[in-house]
């Protein structure tokens, strides 16, 4: 989708022609780099490793790709395209690499406990960001242009943000092409527990449901039934590992009532199943048919 001149403009004035830089190049900071690259937002981009910057150079990520952190000297936006590890603890290699006159913004699954280390540790401004796109893929091979397309991308302020720093930053979101959604940061991991990390373990128990059934053949058969149902529904638990773990330990508490919920509704449905009130569960599933358009449409 073309983009309106008029926001290029809004973006570049507030920027005060500086380009946007980057930390990252994995799926969502080289979807970002795409992106920007072809609207002619000018972008510069750190990397660590030689070969990830090779790489994005020949796929064209950035304008300025380096593992030089003077890359990003000139940067008036810088985006954290990171690990949430290495969000929530920021290195001093990381923190003395960016530019002190920048807006800097970060694009990790939990909120509350990024907003708190950088408050920490970062003099300077920062907003707090959280794209919801993505795909399995991951590495400097992953971005792809168009992935924020009318995608939500959360933003969580403080009372330290100013109002220009947040149209700027709501500037480069609206470039990507994204849905900008207002929120604080403890309403936003309370909201991603439900929508985002519970959907995790539930596919993983799933998964470890039919991995531990003991008839053996029936677990093959099952394995060679299983098309695109069961793929959808565990797609998430066949994730990255870590990055699960971490969601989960970073977001405990809200992800603990999620589960509690979550259960709850579980021995609700079992005991419909258990006592054969047959009615009362397709009154039930009519209700989940009609949720399911309320949350995520058709």
């Amino acid at each position: 989708m073309k983009c309106p001149e008029s926001l290029l403009q809004a973006l570049w004035s507030c920027l005060a022609q500086r380009p946007v830089g980057l930390v990252g190049l994995g799926l969502i900071g080289g979807s970002i780099g795409l992106d920007l690259k072809a609207k002619g937002v000018p972008t510069v981009a750190l990397v660590h490793r030689v070969e990830t910057a090779e790489r994005a150079q020949q796929r064209g990520l950035a304008d300025g790709i380096s593992t030089d952190p003077a890359v990003l000297r000139e940067a008036g936006l810088v985006v954290l395209c990171l690990p949430l590890d290495r969000l929530l603890a920021p290195t001093p290699q990381l923190l003395s690499a960016l530019p002190p006159q920048a807006l800097i913004s970060d694009v990790g699954s939990v909120k509350g406990p990024v907003l708190a280390a950088w408050q920490a540790a970062w003099p300077g401004r920062f907003i707090g960001g959280h794209p919801m796109a993505g795909t399995t893929a991951a590495g400097v091979d992953a971005g792809q242009a168009g992935l924020f397309q009318g995608r939500p991308w959360a933003l969580t302020t403080t009372e330290t943000t100013s109002s220009a720093d947040l149209h700027l930053l709501e500037a480069l979101l609206r470039v990507l092409g994204a849905r900008v959604i207002h929120c604080t940061a403890q309403d936003h991991d309370h909201a991603v527990a439900l929508i985002s990390h519970l959907p995790v373990l539930v596919s993983a128990a799933l998964l470890r449901t039919v991995a531990g059934e003991q008839n053996q053949p029936v677990r093959h058969l099952a394995e060679s039934l299983a098309s695109s149902g069961f793929a959808d529904t565990t797609r998430v638990g066949g994730g990255n590992p870590q990055l699960g773990a971490l969601m989960a330990s970073s977001n405990r508490a809200a992800l603990r009532q999620a589960l509690h919920h979550y259960r709850d509704s579980l021995d609700t449905l079992e005991g419909l199943v258990r006592e054969e009130r047959w009615d009362e569960l397709c009154g039930a599933l009519r209700q989940t048919q009609a949720l399911r358009q309320e949350v995520v449409g058709p």
